[in-house]
């Protein structure tokens, strides 16, 4: 039971990797399949313009997969390096970059990213821009304190005893130490990021058409709700689905890397 975030995972994983290899054709267009119930034709039905949803959603969890890889991998670096720098440094470097992290966490992080697609343009690329604007901070905030904390263990103080420059001493004696908590926060920010995907593409600030989204593909399936269900269904379950096997898998992950658990 436990491995059930593994297998949808590895599900939309496969579907991301077939929609690659091979040509689903999500943006064709048939207007005598307009708002078609699923059947043989398309297990999951047609949209408002007759396009195949499964194919869609395939493509658009290609999209999703792309935005939350990247600007994690882009986010976790930066703000891993301002936490770290911040927290075994200290004094007046410590404050100056603290100082502008609390301005960004004055804000709800998807306001911001809003506010900074909205003067960026709506684009895949201002859409990555913003999001690695405003995700940094929960990163940089648990390097600190991490940080705090490590510069005071023997080994750190040994090698500063020895000589060691601060820059190798925070990348071979406290960066591997960090490595635990930095992936846990990782997976939930994966999911974090679908979502912001999502919500900035249901607003018309992220992907544009004719090219698919899953928050795109929610804007447009919401106004033919009661007449066709089953497009904003396909898309809902498939956002749901993703979204909570990643924050359990955060969960397990947390759960057996947590030192307390492992001494009990």
């Amino acid at each position: 039971m436990k491995r059930w975030p593994y297998w949808v995972l590895a599900f939309w994983l496969m579907v991301v990797t077939c929609s690659l290899l091979f040509d689903f054709r999500p943006d064709d267009i048939n207007l005598q399949q307009v708002l078609a119930l699923p059947g043989h034709s398309a297990l999951l039905g047609h949209d408002d313009l007759g396009r195949d949803i499964a194919a869609r959603l395939a493509a658009g969890a290609g999209v999703s997969l792309l935005v939350a890889l990247i600007v994690t991998l882009v986010t976790l670096t930066l703000g891993t390096a301002i936490g770290l720098l911040a927290g075994y440094c200290g004094g007046w470097v410590d404050r100056l970059l603290m100082q502008v992290t609390d301005v960004f966490l004055a804000f709800p992080g998807i306001l911001l990213a809003i506010a900074f697609a909205a003067v960026l343009g709506p684009g895949l690329d201002n859409l990555l821009l913003a999001l690695c604007m405003t995700s940094w901070v929960g990163y940089a905030r648990l390097t600190r304190a991490q940080a705090l904390s490590l510069r005071q263990r023997q080994h750190v103080q040994a090698a500063q005893s020895l000589g060691a420059s601060a820059g190798r001493i925070m990348r071979k004696h406290m960066l591997p130490l960090l490595a635990a908590p930095l992936v846990v926060e990782a997976t939930y920010s994966i999911a974090g990021l679908v979502i912001a995907e999502a919500s900035l593409s249901f607003l018309g600030l992220g992907i544009q058409a004719p090219h698919a989204s899953w928050g795109s593909m929610l804007r447009d399936g919401v106004r033919y709700l009661l007449v066709a269900p089953h497009y904003v269904l396909a898309v809902g379950i498939s956002l749901m689905s993703v979204v909570l096997a990643i924050n359990v898998l955060g969960d397990q992950l947390r759960d057996a890397w947590d030192v307390r658990r492992m001494r009990d």
